[in-house]
């Protein structure tokens, strides 16, 4: 960038600084909080479909969950098949049938570069035994990664009231 020698030079000098300065510290783009808020509805609506294939692939190859029912803590290249076969396990053995999440609010969202962290306020709503439940005033917590396919979900946990 030129700047001039006049009177005002050194003005220009510290608006040109303050300008950069404030490009460099800015928040990410809206269309990368969009994206990243994309990808954690993709899955969400494809878990709350069925779809386990199309859940799957909102998923970076290395990742993690912490989940209310045991064993809380999965991670690894296959952790979502493996929290999947978990999950269905204690369901089955709980009586628990037609899980659905709906997510809510957007509590929190930092995207930094490559990097997101997101809260958002969410429902578990399933029927026990063929009585409808419903858990509102959870959280879901997810940290994705931006990939050269996109925003993918490097972790998530929930969390209940």
């Amino acid at each position: 960038m030129l700047i001039r020698q006049n009177k005002s030079g050194e003005h220009m000098r510290i608006i040109c600084a303050s300008i950069i300065s404030a490009l460099k510290s800015a928040p990410a783009f809206a269309s990368d909080k969009t994206d990243a808020l994309a990808a954690i509805h993709l899955f969400i609506d494809s878990m709350n479909k069925g779809d386990m294939k199309m859940a799957a692939g909102a998923y970076a190859p290395q990742s993690s969950i912490l989940d209310e029912f045991p064993p809380h803590a999965w991670q690894g290249p296959a952790t979502f098949a493996d929290w999947g076969k978990d999950f269905n396990d204690f369901a089955q053995k709980n009586g628990i049938t037609d899980p659905v999440v709906t997510l809510g609010k957007v509590r929190h969202a930092d995207i930094t570069g490559d990097r997101a962290y997101v809260v958002l306020s969410a429902t578990y709503s399933y029927k026990q035994h063929g009585k409808p439940i419903s858990e509102p005033g959870c959280f879901m917590t997810y940290a994705l990664q931006k990939l050269p396919a996109g925003w993918r979900i490097t972790a998530w946990s929930w969390t209940r009231p």
